[in-house]
């Protein structure tokens, strides 16, 4: 896909650090370029997998673009599950792991966004392409 998606974590709505270790664990099997000057990490996974580019943007958060094919969706979703975190899209869509996880985030979003429960890499990749 070739627009920008962002990863937040929010904490009873208020924007929250990211685990940065976690981020780390969950991305180092697939990173194939390190451009520490811009914060961005290529991604690849092995046959047709899929590739992103990763721009970690301080502890707070995270843009990824250029993504897509199954590996890389299931990864995205790894990092939203183990992050804690929600999955922002153009245009007022979020992206959440569990429904729970609706709670944290800030009321605007809650009360004027469109939120969609998808736990995995299938169901983001179904949730952008509706909204």
């Amino acid at each position: 896909m070739s627009y920008d998606v962002f990863i937040h974590r929010f904490e009873e709505g208020e924007s929250a650090p990211l685990d940065m270790s976690v981020l780390q664990e969950v991305l180092s099997p697939y990173v194939t370029a390190r451009h520490p000057e811009t914060g961005l990490l290529q991604i690849a996974a092995k046959n047709d997998g899929g590739e992103a580019d990763v721009y970690v943007n301080g502890e707070s958060s995270i843009t990824i673009n250029h993504f897509g094919g199954d590996v890389i969706m299931n990864v995205i979703s790894e990092m939203l599950r183990r992050l804690g975190a929600v999955l922002i899209l153009p245009g007022g869509t979020v992206i959440v792991d569990r429904d729970e996880d609706r709670c944290q985030l800030p009321s605007y979003m809650r009360n004027e966004w469109s939120v969609i429960v998808a736990p995995s890499g299938e169901e983001i990749t179904r949730a952008i392409r509706a909204s």
